[in-house]
């Protein structure tokens, strides 16, 4: 019985995590940066805001639920919303505005200038994540954009570009999550050491 099964696109796809997970050591001080923002906008009475489509709307969610609830241990909650949640919101701009405003329309009504926005888009160029960047810089709110290799949309909207060098969507995407949870750990971490 043979296997349609492809080994070598199973090695391949593994190496390629291997690479970036190695790659991700190399943007540590980005990393913590990255984190500092967000602690500074929390600790200024502002909140985290978290978009993306698909898979990268699931981090929103995971990455919200984290900074709200813990990450690993027992604390007050942190302000964060995942704007991938609310689907009479979503279905509403969707529905009158159109689906590039899903997000741009919720930054316009509860964003303000103590606020970060962590936006994903792991090809660099979902409209409704490029609105939501030049939203996000309407409101003087600072903004953190994960993506792949492809910057050329975003780079003039975003404070700061967390970018993955693979062409591997799921590769990209597994860099994302692991790179957020970092952030929320950092911001954890803080509020419990208070420095």
């Amino acid at each position: 019985m043979s296997s349609s099964i492809n080994y070598q696109k199973n090695l391949d796809y593994l190496k390629e995590s291997i690479r970036i997970a190695e790659f991700q050591i190399d943007i540590v001080d980005q990393i913590l940066e990255v984190s500092q923002v967000c602690i500074n906008s929390i600790n200024n009475s502002g909140k985290i805001l978290f978009c993306g489509n698909g898979g990268s709307a699931s981090d929103s969610q995971h990455l919200a639920a984290e900074i709200v609830v813990r990450f690993k241990n027992t604390r007050k909650p942190l302000p964060a919303i995942a704007l991938t949640t609310d689907t009479s919101i979503i279905t509403s701009i969707g529905n009158d505005f159109g689906f590039e405003e899903i997000f741009s329309r919720q930054i316009e009504a509860i964003g303000n200038s103590e606020d970060v926005l962590i936006a994903f888009s792991t090809s660099g160029k979902s409209a409704n994540i490029i609105k939501a960047l030049t939203e996000a810089r309407n409101k003087k709110i600072t903004t953190i954009t994960f993506t792949g290799p492809n910057i050329d949309h975003i780079v003039d909207k975003s404070d700061f570009i967390i970018s993955i060098p693979s062409e591997v969507t799921g590769v990209i995407q597994q860099s994302h999550i692991t790179i957020g949870q970092l952030i929320t750990m950092n911001i954890e971490n803080n509020l419990l050491n208070g420095d």
